[in-house]
């Protein structure tokens, strides 16, 4: 590190701050929002200058402002029968030009001369058949807030309703559901997870395989979500690669304390097609203060888009990711306070994420395309563990293999989704979407059980228990259909249906999705929708094998139909001003066909996701129950003026029931989330072109609950703990607070095309002790209390040229 800034430093004692005027290209294309074809002839204005500055798009809808001065600015969108819109705050820089996508929607009352007027609001998703819980999130958002280490999943805690309560995982907590009720969803194709050490049925992990500097501004929805999203129960990301540029070739250098080095570059493939690359690489060595561990963990990524252009054929486009991590943990380097490890073991952790895919799009005429998407996606994780073996002393005499597991889940994919804009008042949506799991586990273990014998008395249990060995195919396969009816400008119905089927276990679903949005008045939304959603168990609960009797291994989790949710959401929007927004949702879930144990107990499936491993539960019923509600509010200021303020808080009651009956809290009800950020700009340098910046973010959040460990019963157990489930979530951790504060600078070289960016982001600089989980110490005997991360140094360097 020491090193990195003395580089910084001098970097930036040597860079020339030419006072010449600078400027940039920013070019794009707009298109209709409903049928994505090509608006030609569209006005694009940058406001405020002058002389008047502006250009219009081609036949194809594609357009190219040169000349557009460097700082942020706003363009001004026009086209006879659609609304206006307004787009603040586009930064441009020297070092890479602004590309954009635009889509403008149609009049209902097909206007000749008189347009409608309306800002770009960001909290609006890109899918407009989302009409609550559901916004945008652009790159410039994941690297602009304070704390976010450059994660999209980490930038989603800001919202109102995402829980914050674990700086060592992003695991994504919506609403009081597992975050196992999540769908990532890339170029339209599901995956598992986008994380460097994920484990096979999680969604979160602590490192993002995503390289935020290749995404497209995408959408994060939470709860009631289109007919067109299924599998999934609390919230879905639908990420887009963007392409890149189709005529530059540019080029992006970073380095970053957490998420390492990265080159990345993009440029043309063939100008007359206009057909693109883009690629990016990275190594990341996070430091002990970032991971919670003394150990070093290494992770790599790789990920690329090819656009292919237009042709008679359509448009075809190439995209992948990859990822390779390990982490070794030994014993003898770490001790208690370790978030992941176990000073009486080593242990040997090694994952690969992995995404392939083509997408096809084909234009059947002006109003109507059927796009096309076959992928293959790739995840495994293995798991060694060796426990020591030590005398009384506490010396190590030796150890032995306690753990073998390894998973590997291969999904291939095919969707295809038909696109039909029938008039400006009515669209269609309908497609399918089938993938084919291949699955392998195999999970031995004889970790300290008491049911394991030792006949040689040698202090090694004498065989494993084969936990699972499972070799499984399956298909997934959804259908839907999903309209939109605009009654007028103001005043729009949305309706459909999905299906589903699990040939696993036989289970299906059909799922009716409402929804309807009134813009009451030039300031005000209302908008209510419904979900019927249906989601399959983890797979490590389908596959496991329970010891139905000595010796004897049986899956008996493979009967389990879907977990069903009711979803319901009431939202208002109001604008306070012309950059203020004022943003308020209740909502009631329930859940219900919930995995619970067939005898009574206060197990429940609803409760796991949020570690690297699930209990180990067998024959589950589908009995179950869950009921979230709460209330959403936020406040924000859109950057404008220099600075930006967001204000969200969520207050919510998260409940569950085993196969006792009990009411009781879920592992994820923390009652209520706070977070408050504030971000300042001030432009330096002749005519403004470089800028310091500022920015913070207080996050605070109620304990999450736990269930109590039974101290003496885990001592009779060989060290393997037990809790106390009769009580199960009956005690809360502390409240969690943690203060971010993030200092930057960007700086537009002397040369044309090169900028520079430079942050340093203070995370945790209160050094709260945030408890991580209360868990029985071998060492110490006794029940401790792990804490979280503390103070942490995020440093990161760009260079766009």
């Amino acid at each position: 590190m020491k090193y990195f800034l003395i580089t910084l430093l001098s970097l930036f004692a040597v860079l020339p701050l030419s006072a010449q005027e600078q400027t940039q290209t920013v070019k794009g294309t707009i298109k209709d929002a409903a049928a994505d074809y090509g608006l030609p002839g569209a006005s694009v204005i940058l406001a405020g200058s002058d002389p008047l500055l502006g250009t219009t798009t081609d036949p194809e809808g594609r357009f190219r402002l040169e000349g557009v001065p460097l700082g942020r600015q706003t363009l001004v969108i026009q086209y006879i029968g659609y609304k206006t819109i307004t787009l603040p705050n586009v930064l441009v820089t020297a070092g890479k030009e602004v590309i954009l996508s635009i889509a403008l929607e149609e009049s209902v009352q097909n206007l000749q001369e008189v347009v409608v007027t309306a800002e770009a609001d960001k909290d609006l998703p890109i899918n407009e058949l989302a009409k609550v819980s559901a916004r945008t999130f652009s790159l410039e958002e994941v690297t602009r807030y304070s704390g976010g280490r450059n994660d999209v999943a980490r930038l989603a805690s800001n919202f109102a309703g995402v829980a914050t309560a674990n700086d060592s995982r992003n695991d994504i907590i919506v609403r009081g559901n597992s975050p196992t009720g999540l769908l990532w969803r890339i170029e339209g194709i599901p995956v598992a997870s986008t994380n460097h050490f994920s484990t096979l049925g999680t969604t979160g992990g602590p490192v993002s395989a995503l390289n935020t500097n290749l995404l497209r501004t995408s959408d994060f929805l939470t709860g009631a979500f289109p007919a067109e999203y299924g599998n999934a129960l609390s919230a879905v990301f639908d990420i887009n690669f963007r392409n890149g540029n189709a005529d530059e070739h540019e080029f992006t250098t970073q380095m970053s304390a957490f998420s390492g080095l990265e080159a990345m570059a993009e440029g043309p493939l063939s100008r007359k097609n206009n057909s693109s690359y883009i690629a990016s690489y990275r190594y990341g060595i996070a430091s002990l203060a970032a991971t919670g561990t003394s150990a070093t963990p290494y992770y790599q990524d790789f990920s690329f888009k090819l656009n292919l252009g237009e042709s008679k054929l359509g448009r075809i486009t190439v995209f992948g990711m990859g990822g390779l991590s390990s982490i070794d943990f030994f014993g003898e380097e770490i001790d208690e306070t370790d978030l992941f490890a176990n000073p009486n073991e080593d242990a040997y952790v090694t994952s690969q994420i992995g995404l392939a895919g083509i997408s096809h799009t084909l234009r059947l005429d002006k109003n109507s395309f059927l796009k096309s998407t076959f992928g293959v996606s790739h995840n495994q994780n293995g798991y060694d563990q060796d426990n020591l073996l030590r005398d009384e002393s506490g010396n190590i005499t030796g150890k032995f293999r306690a753990t073998e597991s390894f998973t590997e889940e291969n999904r291939y994919t095919f969707s295809s989704q038909y696109n039909r804009k029938y008039s400006a008042r009515f669209s269609l949506r309908a497609g399918t979407l089938l993938e084919t799991f291949h699955v392998k586990a195999s999970v031995l273990d004889r970790d300290n059980r008491a049911d394991v014998p030792d006949t040689d008395g040698d202090g090694v249990p004498d065989y494993f228990l084969p936990l699972r060995d499972a070799n499984e195919y399956f298909l997934l396969s959804q259908g839907y259909a999903q309209g939109e009816y605009k009654f007028s400008d103001d005043l729009s119905l949305t309706a459909g249906l999905h299906a589903q089927h699990l040939g696993f276990t036989g289970a299906f679903a059909l799922e009716p999705r409402l929804g309807m949005s009134w813009q009451a008045s030039p300031k005000q939304r209302w908008s209510v929708a419904y979900g019927y959603h249906s989601q399959m168990p983890p797979l490590p609960i389908l596959l496991l094998r329970e010891e139905t009797s000595p010796g004897v291994f049986t899956p008996t989790n493979q009967d389990l139909g879907f977990i069903r949710s009711h979803h319901v959401v009431l939202g208002y929007d109001r604008r306070l001003g012309q950059d203020w927004r004022l943003k308020a949702e209740g909502y009631v879930q329930r859940l219900t066909d919930v995995p619970v144990e067939s005898t009574p107990s206060s197990y429940s499936v609803i409760n796991e996701g949020a570690d690297f491993i699930f209990e180990e539960r067998g024959s589950l019923v589908n009995e179950g129950t869950g009921l979230n509600y709460g209330m959403e509010l936020t406040l924000e200021k859109f950057f404008s003026r220099g600075y930006y303020t967001l204000f969200t808080t969520s207050v919510f009651d998260a409940q569950y029931e085993g196969s006792d009956g009990i009411s009781r809290n879920t592992a994820f009800d923390n009652g209520y989330v706070l977070n408050v950020l504030f971000g300042k700009e001030w432009k330096v340098g002749k005519s403004g072109r470089n800028a310091l910046t500022f920015d913070t973010k207080l996050a605070t959040s109620g304990g999450r609950p736990f269930t109590p460990i039974d101290l003496a019963a885990t001592r009779a157990n060989a060290g393997r703990q037990v809790l106390m489930e009769d009580i199960a979530y009956s005690e809360t951790y502390d409240a969690y607070l943690r203060w971010d504060v993030k200092f930057g600078f960007r700086l537009n070289g002397k040369r044309k095309k090169i900028s520079h960016q430079f942050f340093i982001d203070l995370q945790n600089v209160l050094d709260r002790e945030n408890v991580f989980t209360r868990r029985y110490n071998e060492v110490t005997d006794q029940i401790n209390t792990v804490t979280q991360n503390g103070f942490f140094p995020d440093v990161l360097y760009r260079i766009q040229f």
